[in-house]
């Protein structure tokens, strides 16, 4: 029996559920989310395979149009890297919200335009729609403003109409033999997933008090065969934000560790010993050299 294998990315703007959506495809957590926008920073692939099929999902940053508070090289990053997704995949999934269409969606409708594999539209969180009837006039209006492969409205959170949606993905990935092992479900290394889910914990618990001028850095990872121990720097811009960060008797640090320990040892299987430090760097987000030796590198 032939086997099919193709990449999907996965666009939109900012916070209309591109991780979760990608979390509820894969099962568990992949990309790391909150309420606040642009959690998302880097390119993150989720890879699925059922049977003779494998999607390869890459979930992306929020594409954003760019303006007075959002010029700094990090913001220029996220939307290299969400454009970047863009290339040489076999489907994409635009993610929009509920019966809201921002300039943001138009910015991101417009990059579409150049793109040679079919888009199929997802209009996600159906479920906080208060009028029902709103919906099927809605997903008319949205659905001609270009030729799209499909429209499905589904629930990200809740994962109403997910399996539609990878139904009609499916359509569109190529003859082809698997890329990865069956059982893998990321390109991302267990460093780089450490890093993130403590910054998820950052940008969870202060994400109105703390910019995003932050950043993780995994300074040690060491595994053995009962504990993996991991130090993380968390760097910001100011010595105000370290003091918001550590919190009162170092409250905030100590809570925002316990969390994102638990989340790891759930991942990694083992226990976790986590040490998390915090240090300025000033001006790290607007500094290209600086954000290359911090991992935001496309190449």
């Amino acid at each position: 029996m032939s086997q099919s294998c193709g990449f999907v990315a996965i666009v939109g703007r900012p916070n209309v559920g591109k991780s979760t959506l990608m979390n509820r495809i894969l099962g568990q957590k992949i990309s790391i989310t909150s309420r606040r926008p642009q959690t998302t920073r880097h390119q993150v692939m989720g890879i699925k395979t059922v049977e003779d099929t494998q999607f390869i999902y890459v979930d992306t940053p929020g594409m954003h149009i760019m303006s007075k508070d959002r010029n700094k090289a990090i913001n220029r990053f996220m939307n290299q890297a969400a454009t970047q997704a863009l290339r040489d995949v076999d489907c994409v999934v635009f993610i929009i919200d509920r019966t809201r269409w921002t300039d943001e969606d138009q910015a991101v409708l417009k990059r579409l335009e150049h793109v040679k594999a079919p888009v199929i539209l997802a209009v996600n969180k159906v479920d906080r729609l208060q009028e029902k009837n709103d919906l099927l006039p809605w997903l008319a209006e949205v659905g001609a403003r270009r030729e799209f492969a499909a429209v499905v409205p589904i629930s990200a959170k809740h994962g109403t109409q997910v399996e539609a949606l990878e139904e009609e993905v499916a359509k569109y990935l190529p003859e082809s033999v698997h890329f990865f092992p069956e059982d893998q479900i990321t390109d991302k290394s267990l460093r780089f997933m450490a890093a993130e889910l403590v910054r998820e914990k950052v940008m969870r618990q202060l994400g109105d008090e703390l910019p995003y001028q932050m950043t993780v850095e995994i300074e040690e990872f060491r595994e053995t065969e009962r504990v993996t121990h991991i130090s993380a720097l968390i760097l910001v811009e100011r010595q105000g934000q370290k003091v918001i960060l550590i919190g009162e008797n170092g409250d905030r640090i100590k809570s925002i560790g316990r969390e994102a320990r638990l989340d790891m040892e759930r991942a990694l299987g083992t226990k976790v010993m986590l040490n998390l430090w915090v240090k300025v760097k000033r001006g790290w987000s607007d500094d290209e050299r600086a954000l290359k030796s911090l991992g935001y590198d496309l190449d």
